[in-house]
């Protein structure tokens, strides 16, 4: 429908497979399993339900009635119970065992347990993706210098995978986090109105081993090891600000990969993809804007921007539960992985299709080299004999008079022709060019990027091996 507002996250950025997992039907199809789990459990620790009974709901798990759930919901204006009607009207055998001794949020906050548990997992799927790209990037290119920068100023050369080690090396820190948050993840259980579980004492007849037990096989049963020990009403919305806060530190370090990637490419050192009809201006039929980073780096402040709505609804939480973090929650969570989903698909399809220009690294990096290579140019017209001291200070005139000619003349640095022509250093410009190999100005760069990736790329591969392979396709 094009008379209505639809989110660009949905139409135009996120996949399909995160886009199901926040869609309707995968919400109310978890209801359901959530509801035989419950019935299941509660019939295996003696409670009068009825083989017969399970078996309905288990037929009717899937096919679920939505008109007769959205006509009640008009009459009680209540979801759940609206669906646990619905439910009863397919399953009338067991419909009165439905949702037996729990409240609201039983199904609620189980299933947005379950959903960001299995958005996360889609989201550790993308971002190994990438760490396994990135580091065949990084490898690529471990030995091809380059100009580095600090404040965004020439200083001392790196090299091309050395400085992509640096975005990797973000992304490890993030799938350590990610791991660390789904091995925290916790169903809120069957804990009843106020966290008591006052219901299931009535149920059971105050048999608390019994109790106890409910929860751990419910949560056996939809694949988790455990529920949260206490609770409220519902789970500590510190969990969902959790959440968010890895996906932030996912966006964080692709805005951070995508604003380096922007400035290489003003630089024309390495450019993201372009395809071969995309336009990259309506005015300026010339040139590539790097369409792709940019969105990154549009999304990616948005996802670290999302994350404090959770932290701010954790901290307003009135007692045992309030209302107010309903409405927040249901647009900021699925907000937030929609588009930290986009920012890796975007990012994975850049770093597949990176582009790099040796020559005009080598250019840029050479233009500045003869400033970096003056400590060892001194060095060597020491050994012939030259005073350091003195030395140093011609230096320091001569790199003053260079820049001087580069920056306000705009002519070619001249550095090595003042100091070839120096007679206090008795050097030949052969011999001074025989200082400004490029290669020997990185450093361990080539071997850190190695040894980076062996010690700590390799195994994250290796454990996720079998989720490799993932092909995305960047929509518009």
């Amino acid at each position: 429908m094009k008379d209505i507002y639809e989110s660009p996250l949905n139409s135009r950025y996120s996949s399909a497979e995160m886009k199901f997992v926040f869609s309707p039907d995968f919400k109310f199809r978890t209801w359901r399993k959530l509801w035989i789990a419950l019935a299941e459990s509660e019939k295996e620790l003696g409670l009068n339900i009825t083989d017969e009974q399970i078996a309905e709901l288990k037929a009717h798990a899937d096919d679920i009635n939505y008109e007769v759930a959205e006509e009640r919901e008009k009459l009680v204006r209540h979801d759940v119970m609206s669906h646990v009607y619905a439910y009863g009207v397919q399953c009338p055998g067991a419909k009165g065992i439905i949702h037996l001794g729990a409240t609201s949020c039983y199904v609620g906050d189980n299933t947005d347990v379950i959903i960001m548990t299995t958005a996360l997992k889609i989201v550790r799927k993308k971002l190994v993706n990438l760490i396994n790209g990135l580091s065949e990037f990084a490898l690529k290119y471990k030995d091809m210098p380059c100009l580095a920068y600090t404040h965004y100023q020439p200083a001392q050369p790196t090299t091309v995978g050395k400085r992509a080690s640096l975005w990797l090396s973000d992304l490890v820190m993030d799938m350590r986090s990610l791991e660390f948050q789904l091995s925290q993840m916790r169903l809120l259980g069957s804990k009843g109105t106020t966290g008591t579980q006052a219901s299931f004492v009535e149920l059971f007849n105050g048999d608390s081993e019994k109790i106890k037990e409910l929860d751990k096989k419910i949560a056996r049963k939809m694949g988790f090891e455990s529920c949260f020990a206490v609770s409220g009403q519902t789970y500590s919305r510190k969990l969902d600000y959790n959440v968010l806060s890895v996906l932030s530190q996912i966006a964080q370090s692709a805005y951070k990969f995508s604003g380096d990637l922007r400035m290489l490419q003003h630089e024309k050192e390495i450019e993201e993809p372009f395809e071969k009809n995309q336009i990259g201006s309506s005015a300026m039929a010339y040139k590539r804007n790097p369409m792709r980073s940019e969105r990154i780096s549009s999304l990616a402040r948005y996802v670290i921007a999302d994350s404090i709505n959770p932290a701010i609804t954790a901290s307003t939480q009135w007692f045992e539960r309030t209302l107010d973090d309903s409405a927040n929650k249901r647009i900021s969570v699925p907000e937030a992985f929609l588009a930290i989903d986009a920012v890796l698909e975007l990012y994975i399809n850049v770093v597949d299709g990176l582009v790099v220009y040796p020559k005009m690294i080598e250019k840029h990096l050479l233009a500045e080299l003869p400033f970096m290579a003056t400590e060892n140019i001194m060095m060597a017209a020491v050994k012939k004999g030259g005073d350091r001291q003195e030395l140093h200070e011609r230096i320091r005139v001569h790199s003053m008079d260079a820049g001087r000619v580069v920056k306000v003349e705009g002519k070619p640095n001249d550095l090595i022709d003042r100091i070839a022509a120096d007679e206090m250093f008795s050097l030949t410009k052969e011999e001074i060019l025989a200082q400004m190999k490029p290669s020997n100005f990185v450093g361990r760069a080539p071997e850190q990027v190695e040894d980076f990736i062996e010690a700590e790329v390799k195994p994250i591969i290796e454990k996720y091996k079998d989720e490799l392979g993932l092909s995305v396709e960047i929509k518009v």
